[in-house]
């Protein structure tokens, strides 16, 4: 567990932070498609689907190369970026790290268990903080490629952690999320991210 906690404090202090040179007004143009499921400004409306607003533009750009050359598997996402080129993807996801999000509210009864395992983890089962990679207010960390998480939808986010933890999904670098979450309960799960969702 040592290495493990090693291995983040380096990224983390020899992360670049290296911005995506996208062309957000062809990002907005390409965009039409994406608002479908995403909304114009990357607000989704529909819970299991992310916001995309305010995210890290180095994120989002790994995020569509992955989709399209299926590293991260989405049946949703695989055609929408089959026919989408690297500075396509480029300026879509300079487009949306421009825009704002909109916060969300956490369920009362889930801040202080959320908070709990957001800010100090639970070191009896091997779950470290949240805030180690994603920052105590959830900006995340651009250059290490972790995301934003700062009023992501609860809905979604659980969906992703439960993936993690399942070894569904497997794009995550050294396979730290799904270390995270493999030892996370169900519990945890739901009210880390209730707590996440109104979180700024």
């Amino acid at each position: 567990m040592k290495i493990y906690y090693l291995t983040i404090i380096s990224m983390l202090l020899f992360a670049s932070n290296s911005s995506i040179a996208g062309d957000p007004a062809n990002g907005k143009a390409l965009s039409a498609t994406c608002a479908a499921c995403h909304s114009v400004d990357g607000n989704s409306v529909n819970p299991v689907w992310p916001k995309l607003a305010g995210q890290h533009a180095s994120y989002l750009l790994k995020q569509l190369i992955e989709f399209k050359e299926g590293k991260r598997v989405n049946a949703q996402m695989a055609p929408m970026v089959a026919s989408l080129s690297e500075e396509d993807m480029s300026d879509l996801a300079a487009y949306f790290s421009n825009q704002k999000i909109k916060h969300g509210t956490a369920n009362p009864e889930l801040i202080e268990s959320g908070e709990k395992i957001y800010r100090a983890g639970d070191a009896e089962n091997g779950v470290p903080a949240c805030m180690a990679c994603h920052g105590p207010a959830g900006k995340g960390n651009p250059g290490a490629l972790y995301p934003a998480l700062a009023g992501q939808h609860a809905n979604y986010t659980v969906i992703q952690l439960k993936a993690f933890k399942a070894e569904e999904r497997n794009n995550d670098a050294n396979k730290v999320m799904r270390a995270i979450a493999g030892p996370m309960t169900d519990a945890q799960i739901e009210a880390v991210s209730e707590y996440i969702q109104g979180l700024y």
